[in-house]
């Protein structure tokens, strides 16, 4: 099949500049001059590639959609890249950027929301493990349904935690989210998967105890787009000794459902649920939790406030 796509030659004449059209400038002109040029959007990521330049086909295509827009230094290398291969005079796609948007926890602050010296004790070791992965998520995302499954094996070690997230965007271009271990005892989990995503950078502080594992979604989200993830840390052999399991809530999350799971050859004498509304207060015992026939104690909690949310537990 032939191509209708063309280099321009010496010689030839300029294009005039690209007029601003209504909406959103940046979306529209790069549809008309890919159009133009009758490209596809795979032969424009092929023509990317050849020089070098890394750039997803979703982004191209939410670039022209106008779903979220290039902001990043590698991302207006590419938009320059992409003047060259459509003929289009240098500069006239990154004009129609304006300025950057402000990024950071003043655009995203969400109401109510903690840091994580707040919420937990190892705050530094966390912060420096998301500086290494570049978090690009921190309170960008809604947390509508938190969903995680704690399970103790028959030597009272802890075998595993299983997460399921229901995420809601709350820009366009999310992209991603950090999920977090931590083990007081600095035994790191030597088990890390996911569902409905794929494991990013995974970086570690063994003194510390903490793991910071990257989930990047399929497609960068619209705003108001939901997204489902799963992951899951563990042990294969020799997990720590564990009398409880808490999570950190640094946004509200409208529903969190937590079951800690026991074998039935080591079950607790006492189950109970706790709550810190930050970690220099101590935790509050909220109520004692009765072990059901299947060997599970959990709880479930709506329109759940940033804080400290956990089971703790008594062996004999």
């Amino acid at each position: 099949m032939a191509s209708t796509e063309r280099a321009p030659r010496p010689g030839d004449t300029a294009p005039p500049p690209l007029p601003p059209p209504p909406g959103d400038a940046f979306a529209e002109a790069l549809r008309a001059a890919i159009r133009a040029r009758g490209l596809s959007l795979e032969r424009l990521h092929a023509r990317l590639d050849e020089r070098g330049i890394s750039v997803s086909l979703a982004s191209l295509s939410n670039w022209q959609r106008g779903r979220c827009r290039p902001e990043r230094t590698r991302s207006l290398h590419a938009v320059r890249a992409l003047e060259q291969i459509l003929g289009l005079p240098p500069g006239s796609l990154v004009a129609l950027l304006g300025p950057p948007r402000p990024r950071g926890r003043w655009v995203r602050h969400v109401p109510g929301a903690l840091p994580y010296r707040e919420v937990c004790e190892v705050h530094g070791s966390v912060d420096r493990l998301l500086a290494q992965i570049g978090d690009p998520g921190d309170g960008g995302l809604d947390w509508l349904s938190c969903h995680e499954r704690f399970q103790v094996g028959a030597d009272r070690r802890e075998v595993g935690v299983h997460t399921r997230l229901v995420l809601r965007a709350r820009a366009d271009g999310v992209d991603r989210h950090v999920a977090l271990h931590h083990n007081e005892r600095g035994l790191l989990p030597d088990v890390r998967r996911g569902a409905f995503c794929r494991l990013g950078r995974v970086r570690a502080d063994p003194g510390e105890g903490v793991t910071a594992v990257e989930l990047l979604f399929d497609r960068p989200l619209a705003r108001g787009e939901t997204c489902v993830v799963e992951y899951e840390f563990g042990y294969r052999d020799g997990g720590p000794l564990s009398t409880y399991y808490q999570r950190w809530f640094r946004f509200p999350a409208h529903e969190y459902l937590l079951q800690v799971h026991f074998d039935p050859a080591a079950l607790p004498t006492r189950c109970y649920r706790e709550w810190q509304p930050n970690v220099a207060t101590p935790p509050a015992t909220v109520a004692e939790l009765r072990l059901s026939g299947w060997d599970t104690v959990h709880l479930a909690e709506v329109e759940v406030r940033p804080g400290v949310h956990g089971i703790r537990w008594e062996w004999d």
